[in-house]
């Protein structure tokens, strides 16, 4: 059977495991669509598979209204894979070639533009340019549906340089003017408020897609119990709480806000306070990496479920996530803070920090007070007023010095094998560290350390054997979490 057969095979059978890992169009009806379309399957002769939307939309295809294939997580291999074009496709979904462009894409992935190029053509079918393209239609099409801001607005909030550029790629991608997307809004209700009634100002609910079971009780027990008072609160019951967070973005500061819903339908419901509405995409793609929404469960629970000490565990969790960074420097200083300490104690380190050097906002919003401090600041602050053990003061001042001058890339495109390299060269950060950041800061899914003393408590519980490590990769930073929580 060929990949192609494999394929259609998924898309007979509306296999939503597959959203987002390819897409497929129909020649006689000029639409594409997500594997799980509910229409009726077409014949196999009439149907061609792309791996990205944007390669559907540059064959001349538009989106499908009914499975709206814009809307799927992202593929779990780009969160997985390591070369130019994974770097590239996580570079791209953080907003870089709206802000940068190919250039500084390019430059970012150390190739020239028509290396990047070349290689995003040859393997998903469109460039940088048609990618990013791809992704401000999506972004258009949200803000018409979930705001009641004017098109103008919109059309620069989503990235485009002219309003003319904006109507003729949603014509092209939609089959449909602004106007009438707008109008084909669903109107529906969330926790958040109706949609109807949205703003820029009340900010922009989405529904955040993910493929599979999610576990939100225990993603959302693990933020918790590490949030960090000022840029991070929890609020409202296990069961129903929503975690609130401040975000330092390209265009200024952020609020996001994430529902529990324990069980609900493929989807967090998430509403974005932003500063600069130009900032959705960064936010959104921000916020995906934190609660880590474009894995891929069932993958995850094949290879650990094989394993007889696991295969308890990934039963008893199904949909356990690997929570990433929505700011990886953030992360990584929150890394060093904590290293040998109580939750708690990181915790309280971190609120201090926050306190003495974050940024305020310009008016708090419940609980949340501050931006946390960039690199560049504690780089240059004077850390001895924090009660820090001198090994822990002398990391962070050494960790931020990196970080601000560049000799540590930790942006979602990194090289994260050169990046733990270079983590490792500085003379204060141990593997542990290295390895956590390597895993949050740069969600690399095949991680595991095993120097991490709750790490080898639940290996022995579960009793699991250091000789299985290798039968877990690519998948090693869930297996960790599984032993994390293994009673």
């Amino acid at each position: 059977m060929t990949i192609e057969d494999s394929r259609y095979e998924a898309v007979s059978s509306r296999d939503a495991r597959f959203d987002g890992v390819f897409f497929f169009a129909v020649s006689t009806t000029g639409i594409y669509c997500r594997p799980s379309c509910p229409a009726i399957t077409p014949k196999r002769r009439n149907v061609t598979f792309y791996r990205t939307a944007a390669a559907a939309q540059g064959a001349g295809y538009r989106a499908c209204r009914r499975c709206r294939p814009d809307a799927v997580p992202g593929s779990a291999e780009w969160n997985a894979r390591a070369d130019v074009v994974g770097r590239a496709m996580r570079l791209i979904g953080d907003g870089i070639v709206d802000r940068e462009g190919v250039a500084g894409l390019a430059g970012r992935l150390g190739y020239s533009a028509r290396q990047v190029q070349r290689q995003l053509n040859a393997e998903l079918g469109a460039g940088p340019i048609a990618l990013a393209r791809a992704q401000r239609g999506h972004t258009a099409r949200v803000l018409l549906q979930t705001t009641t801001l004017q098109a103008a607005e919109i059309a620069f909030a989503a990235g485009f340089a002219s309003v003319r550029q904006f109507n003729d790629t949603m014509r092209e991608i939609y089959a449909a003017t602004p106007s009438e997307i707008r109008s084909a809004r669903p109107g529906r209700a969330s926790r958040f408020g109706p949609v109807a009634a949205a703003n820029g100002r009340a900010g922009v609910p989405l529904r955040l897609a993910h493929r599979g079971p999610y576990a939100a009780v225990e993603v959302f027990d693990h933020l918790a119990s590490r949030a960090v008072p000022g840029i991070e609160e929890i609020v409202g019951e296990r069961g129903s709480r929503t975690y609130r967070r401040t975000l330092r973005l390209p265009g200024g500061a952020g609020v996001a806000e994430v529902g529990e819903q324990p069980g609900a339908g493929g989807w967090l419901e998430c509403r974005l306070h932003l500063t600069d509405l130009r900032d959705l995409t960064t936010a959104t793609q921000r916020v995906r990496r934190l609660f880590d929404l474009d894995a891929d469960p069932c993958a995850v629970a094949e290879r650990l479920g094989a394993d007889p000490a696991l295969a308890p565990l990934v039963a008893a969790r199904p949909g356990l996530r690997a929570p990433g960074a929505a700011d990886p420097h953030e992360l990584a200083v929150r890394a060093v803070l904590g290293h040998g300490a109580t939750t708690a104690e990181g915790r309280r380190r971190g609120h201090a920090l926050v306190v003495a050097h974050g940024r305020p906002l310009c008016e708090p919003s419940g609980g949340l007070t501050h931006l946390f401090p960039d690199a560049a600041t504690l780089a240059d602050a004077g850390l001895d007023a924090l009660d820090l053990p001198d090994a822990r003061r002398a990391a962070l001042r050494t960790l931020t010095t990196a970080l601000a001058d560049g000799t540590v890339t930790l942006d979602p495109g990194a090289d994260r094998d050169e990046a733990e390299r270079r983590l490792l060269a500085l003379p204060d950060i141990d593997r542990w560290t290295a390895g956590y950041i390597r895993m949050r800061a740069l969600g690399d899914p095949d991680v595991l350390l095993t120097d991490d003393p709750a790490v080898r408590a639940g290996m022995r519980r579960a009793g699991a054997q250091a000789s299985d490590t290798e039968t877990w990769r690519p998948w090693s930073s869930y297996a960790m979490h599984h032993f994390w929580s293994a009673p």
